[in-house]
């Protein structure tokens, strides 16, 4: 039924993963599928944003959120489970939806928001964004 399921993750938020992480497990090993794991950097490369930034400053968050993920996948991921780690750059929900369809992903697998804390309160719009327009299921984790 699923073959590629994604699994969108704020690496410094445990809230987004912690819940929908055992269920894309979960599928990935009832289904044999692999799981894409995807963080979003904000777009540090636009003009009127990375003229603020150090040089190479975009590179140089690139390569500590591609560690840190890499560390989020030994830790997390059992060793049966194809995993690709993915970086990509912009809004959330845009480019949780554009790596989606790059990857050619099956299902996402992604936490919904408690609106406790701010981040988790932010989560929740782009989780309704991603299902509203994704042309591939979603499944929101409570």
């Amino acid at each position: 039924m699923y073959s590629k399921i994604m699994l969108p993750v704020d690496l410094n938020e445990e809230a987004s993963w912690e819940k929908a992480l055992p269920t894309a497990l979960a599928l990935c090993q009832s289904f044999g599928a692999s799981l894409h794991v995807v963080t979003v950097l904000p777009d540090y490369r636009m003009p009127l944003v990375g003229s603020y930034f150090p040089k190479n400053f975009a590179e140089k968050a690139h390569k500590a959120v591609s560690d840190a993920q890499h560390e989020f996948i030994r830790e997390h991921v059992p060793e049966d489970i194809t995993v690709q780690s993915v970086i990509v750059d912009g809004s959330p929900w845009e480019a949780i939806i554009n790596a989606a369809k790059q990857l050619e992903i099956d299902l996402i697998v992604m936490a919904s928001h408690n609106k406790r804390k701010f981040v988790d309160y932010v989560l929740g719009p782009n989780a309704e964004h991603v299902v509203h327009h994704s042309k591939m299921s979603v499944m929101i984790v409570r």
